[in-house]
């Protein structure tokens, strides 16, 4: 079975953190099932960025070689989302919108959503609700849909904040449906309660 690619946009100075785990979750094979996803990695051009970690990655694909050929989007936190480069970005997560393909924000990333509009009709969260308004301006609408919680998943459309990056990786696994429910809890409650307390429960 062909494996459908999920891309991970990486700009400069992305936070490193926030998309690991789930990355290493949709590139395994589950225990029960097939290996549906493969992990790619996509930037404003082919050139190596630098995390926020200080890791030096080469993207997969500039933006202008993604076709329509993938599962879903993966917007990376980070210090770019703001800046004038970064709104490029926006016509492959339009293209994923138009196609209902899940599409995920998490941190900074889920500003630049907002700045874009993409937030006023869906339930949605972020790092602060005022920055978040701050931020987009006219351009946001949809504070009666805003939750203070970790993850928010409505539909295809996934937000979080900075500091929920397991939460984050449940309800993109969820939404891309990578491996039975069962497994993806495991998956949380392992990371979450850390080994010792998750092993008290086996």
């Amino acid at each position: 079975m062909k494996l459908e690619e999920v891309l991970f946009v990486v700009l400069d100075e992305y936070a490193d953190w926030e998309a690991a785990s789930l990355a290493a979750a949709l590139n395994e094979k589950p225990e029960q099932g097939e290996q549906r996803y493969c992990v790619k990695t996509v930037s404003l051009s082919k050139e190596p960025v630098r995390s926020i970690g200080g890791f030096r990655t080469l993207p997969d694909y500039a933006l202008d070689e993604i076709g329509d050929d993938f599962a879903g989007v993966v917007l990376i936190g980070g210090n770019s989302w703001r800046k004038e480069e970064s709104k490029a970005v926006m016509e492959l997560v339009q293209k994923a919108l138009d196609a209902n393909k899940v599409v995920g924000a998490i941190c900074d990333a889920s500003v630049f959503l907002g700045m874009k509009g993409v937030l006023n009709d869906v339930r949605h969260t972020s790092n602060q609700l005022a920055d978040l308004k701050e931020a987009s301006a006219e351009n946001y609408t949809g504070e009666s849909d805003y939750a203070e919680q970790q993850a928010v998943r409505d539909g295809k459309i996934v937000t979080a904040n900075g500091s929920a990056f397991l939460e984050f990786g449940k309800e993109m696994m969820e939404a891309l449906e990578s491996a039975p429910q069962a497994e993806i809890d495991e998956w949380y409650e392992f990371f979450k309660s850390g080994y010792h307390e998750f092993m008290k429960k086996r």
